[in-house]
């Protein structure tokens, strides 16, 4: 195999009836539009680096936007790489959608989106067609990017990718605009492009492309590539497939739903922008394994307009994605129409969350109350959160545990989180419960460690923590380091004595919430050393996406692996494996984790196989 072609594709000769990827791109369908002349061709390169190897040069590539595609000219953004030519960067129409809480209907506006993709350092100018720039600020916050304003216009620099938004507005006030605003995705360089002719690969080039019933359907062992220029109206789905991918830096556009991937195995999207799905979600993920997503970036204004939902799967990541939706950004359940089973070992990390409606994160309200079923090993690590504006109260919270149809929520982390100050909402909802869309209570949710979570802000209501009842609670619940405007609430902090720790949140909490726990961050969260939980021995496909969560009991805040197979990588913060492993073999490889009172380690037995 020629290693140059990336991962999980084969360079064999197929059968020249189906044809190469031309072909396979013919029978699906046909480009109806071109590249516009105007934004030029895809990449100033500034070195000599191929896109997968060579020396560090700094990079840039812009790519074309298809004449046909909406624009916005709230905007005119500029890029370049240190002392080169300025470069003009297409800026694209997103719509967004909130509600008028006074009458329910939905509050459609247009915002602004960008791409492009650079190594090293890049330099961004962003301009208001406004006139003047009272003042701007880049979020996430926690990025801390340097700007300068000057008349009508924002410069600053990145040395690494970044998903962000450059609002305008008036600093002294604190107001700024959340909706003609800037999304900038600042992507990295492709590491893999293919051949337009690759028998494996159904290839979309620069253009608007349509297909017949407005579905990509991907066969085992074929990849989707949407080229940097390419507009895709049509759902690109994996259903009962394997080793299957979506990758590029094309737009799937006006599509009903974006992406599926049900019934699957070894499925990987890396790239993609999901730009306004007339209905649906832009990435279901039903009883699958082995699932990456990586760097999405999805809009949505329709109803129900959720960015990912994850139902009774299995070892999935989801990471570096930027989801901005009319509905929950992140939403993580059981069973629910031809999905059945539990839910578990699901990582979502290093990503920026942005509800304009619903929940940024929300887990549990559908299960299977005939055969109860649980979702757990859940992690969220890194995740900043930008905006939750819900006049519901039954659908708010920034981060919803809402177990019902009798599941069972358990062995949950989340940590390292940033929630900026949103508009309308709880900071936390976790409640057992039975709401419409229910048949039972849920069971419970237990064990679920909250660290170094950070809010800022003057607009969260009263957060809420409730059993249903009690044989169905709340339990072991820890928040360690929560830090609201400043002030870490921990059980031993200067107030007055009669007071809960909880008021000083503030949050409710009823009787059947047992053993809550409120932690400063030097404080021994656990008594007894971790024990491993995770599996001894698993399995993965040479070339192919991988995802093995190791998980252990005793609030770990640390995880160690060694003797990895090349290709794969391990995460100390989360305790996740992932990658794509270069060859088969068997290798052991000692994994272990770490609390406030020692270190638990464990043989895992992993074998790779053949394709």
């Amino acid at each position: 195999m020629n290693e140059t072609q990336g991962p999980g594709l084969s360079r064999r000769t197929l059968l020249q009836t189906a044809g190469a990827a031309a072909a396979a791109y013919t029978l699906l369908g046909t480009a109806t539009g071109t590249a516009s002349a105007d934004t030029g061709t895809a990449s100033a390169d500034t070195g000599t680096a191929s896109a997968a190897d060579g020396p560090r040069t700094d990079r840039l590539v812009v790519h074309p936007v298809p004449t046909g595609l909406p624009l916005n000219t709230s905007f005119s953004v500029k890029a370049r790489t240190p002392d080169g030519e300025w470069q003009p960067v297409p800026v694209i129409r997103a719509r967004t959608k909130t509600i008028n809480e006074k009458t329910g209907a939905g509050v459609v506006r247009s915002s602004s989106v960008a791409n492009l993709d650079f190594r090293g350092t890049v330099e961004v100018q962003v301009t208001s067609s406004k006139g003047a720039i009272p003042s701007a600020r880049i979020r996430p916050l926690s990025y801390d990017i340097a700007h300068e304003v000057s008349g009508d216009t924002v410069t600053f620099s990145l040395t690494e990718p970044r998903n962000l938004s450059i609002e305008l507005g008036d600093a002294d006030a604190g107001a700024f605009d959340l909706y003609d605003n800037l999304q900038l995705h600042a992507n990295p360089i492709e590491k893999w492009r293919p051949e337009e002719d690759d028998p494996d690969v159904i290839y979309f080039g620069p253009g608007i492309h349509t297909v017949p019933d407005n579905v990509v359907k991907v066969p085992s062992g074929k990849t989707v590539y949407l080229a940097g220029g390419a507009v895709l109206k049509a759902r690109v789905e994996f259903s009962h497939v394997e080793n299957a991918r979506l990758l590029g830096r094309g737009i799937i556009y006006d599509s009903d739903a974006a992406t599926l991937v049900a019934f699957s195995k070894n499925i990987e999207i890396d790239g993609i922008l999901a730009l306004n799905p007339k209905t649906g979600y832009s990435c279901t993920i039903g009883q699958s394994q082995q699932v990456t997503v990586r760097n999405l970036h999805s809009y949505s204004f329709g109803q129900w307009g959720d960015g990912i939902d994850v139902f009774s799967s299995e070892d999935v990541l989801i990471e570096g994605v930027f989801m901005r939706n009319s509905d929950d950004c992140i939403a993580i359940y059981a069973h629910r129409w031809d999905y059945y089973g539990d839910c578990r070992n699901i990582t979502v990390r290093d990503s920026t969350l942005w509800a304009d409606v619903a929940h940024p994160v929300n887990m549990g309200t559908h299960g299977n109350p005939e055969k109860p079923e649980t979702i757990e090993n859940i992690v969220f690590s890194g995740i900043d959160v930008l905006q939750h504006r819900e006049p519901q109260v039954l659908y708010q919270g920034c981060f919803a545990l809402n177990p019902g149809d009798s599941n069972l929520i358990r062995n949950v982390r989340i940590q390292d989180v940033r929630v900026e100050d949103f508009t309308w909402g709880q900071l936390l909802n976790m409640r057992v419960m039975a709401n419409r869309y229910n048949a039972s209570p849920g069971r419970g949710i237990e064990d679920v460690y909250v660290r170094n979570l950070t809010y800022n802000g003057t607009h969260a209501s009263m957060a809420i923590l409730t059993g249903y009842d009690a044989d169905r609670p709340i339990k072991n619940l820890t928040f360690q380091n929560l830090s609201v405007n400043g002030t870490v609430v921990h059980d031993k902090m200067k107030k007055p004595g009669w007071y809960l720790t909880t008021d000083m949140v503030p949050m409710f909490a009823n009787e059947h919430v047992k053993n809550l726990r409120f932690l400063d961050a030097d404080t021994a969260a656990a008594t007894t050393a971790p024990e491993i939980t995770s599996a001894g021995e698993v399995t993965a496909v040479a070339k192919r996406v991988f995802n093995h969560l190791v998980t252990a009991s005793g609030l770990p805040t640390s995880f160690a692996a060694e003797g990895l197979p090349g290709g794969l990588s391990f995460d100390t913060r989360t305790g996740l494996i992932s990658g794509v492993p270069f060859r088969p073999g068997s290798w052991t490889v000692t994994v272990s984790a770490t609390n406030s009172a020692g270190t638990a380690t464990q043989s895992l037995t992993l074998t790779v196989r053949h394709p």
